[in-house]
């Protein structure tokens, strides 16, 4: 079994059912979503148009979260689905670095890293997932790629369908039918801090703290090439902008990260440079001062392990890193 997704976006009428649906089904917080609708709109009144796309986990083949996860909290299930372990995560944040589609968040609630895991608690009865369940307008579909009689497969096999970034390498299974390009493409329409229904000044949420002091700049879409349904005596090069989407983030880390950067620098250069000192004959140390280098290398080196465990949103769980160790992590 293979599990994936198809959004028809011929039917996306952007209501946000399935967003209220996996929110209610999932208990997730305000400011933080595991699927949400992205709007965009391009063209000069009266040649304008509006585009709907849902976003969340791709549930990826190679899912580049699972690789870089230290302690296993991010694993695949048997059937494909991209799921996680909230008891296991330490708040590292690395799986959402490593994400392409920015699909992961730190709960506000329990400081552990989550998404959208296919609603497996409900496949695992048979049921299909509430995002499906809830649409009005049947624009989201489930099922089994491997199964070429499943309703899935054959929209796959018989349609048009995009992914989002398959440059990357991911093999996602988050299919969408004719999917405006600046839909999928975030560089084509950038965020802004007004949209027509939201403002976002700041990171929200857990991020609120690194980013509030910052902000978040308005940005003016560039220029795009679009076709118009109707014939458009305007020029053909207009304007696609983002005008809804999911609050931003902000910056994900604060002085901790600078901090074991420069001390972890600092204590392996001590080590480095006494060492080619010696191999080099370039000078001779006493006995005295060697022990000076290397207390001072030895300290950074303790002073990085103290600023790694206070960047963790889940601290007391530093300790699995060595009992929990996922070692195809390069962390």
């Amino acid at each position: 079994m293979n599990l994936g997704f198809v959004i028809d976006n011929r039917k996306c009428i952007g209501c946000h059912a399935c967003t209220v649906a996996c929110k209610a089904e999932h208990s997730v917080a305000l400011g933080v979503n595991r699927t949400w609708v992205k709007y965009i709109e391009k063209g000069v009144f009266p040649f304008s148009r509006r585009y709907f796309s849902v976003h969340r986990c791709n549930h990826c083949e190679n899912a580049p979260c699972v690789t870089i996860c230290p302690v296993g909290a991010l694993f695949t299930r048997d059937n494909g689905i991209v799921d996680f372990d909230k008891e296991r995560c330490i708040g590292c944040r690395s799986c959402m670095q490593a994400c392409p589609y920015d699909s992961l968040y730190i709960d506000p609630e329990t400081k552990t890293s989550a998404k959208c895991n296919y609603c497996a608690h409900r496949v695992e009865k048979g049921i299909e997932p509430s995002c499906v369940v809830v649409c009005p307008e049947q624009a989201i579909t489930s099922g089994d790629l491997d199964d070429p009689e499943s309703g899935i497969s054959r929209l796959v096999s018989h349609e048009r369908v995009m992914v989002r970034k398959p440059e990357k390498d991911t093999r996602p299974k988050l299919f969408y039918i004719e999917a405006e390009q600046t839909m999928l493409r975030p560089s084509a329409a950038p965020p802004h801090v007004i949209y027509t229904q939201a403002e976002q000044a700041s990171g929200v949420g857990h991020y609120a703290k690194n980013s509030g002091r910052r902000g978040l700049k308005p940005r003016v879409s560039g220029l795009l090439p679009c076709e118009p349904d109707r014939p458009d005596p305007a020029p053909k090069a207009i304007q696609a902008r983002r005008v809804y989407d999911a609050p931003a983030r902000g910056v994900l880390w604060g002085w901790e990260l600078p901090a074991y950067l420069w001390s972890k620098s600092i204590g392996a250069g001590l080590v480095f440079i006494t060492l080619a000192l010696q191999l080099l004959g370039l000078g001779e140390l006493t006995l005295r001062q060697e022990w000076h280098i290397a207390g001072a290398g030895l300290a950074m080196m303790v002073l990085t392990a103290l600023f790694l465990v206070k960047d963790l949103d889940r601290p007391g769980r530093f300790i699995y890193v060595l009992l929990r160790p996922q070692w195809k992590s390069w962390l």
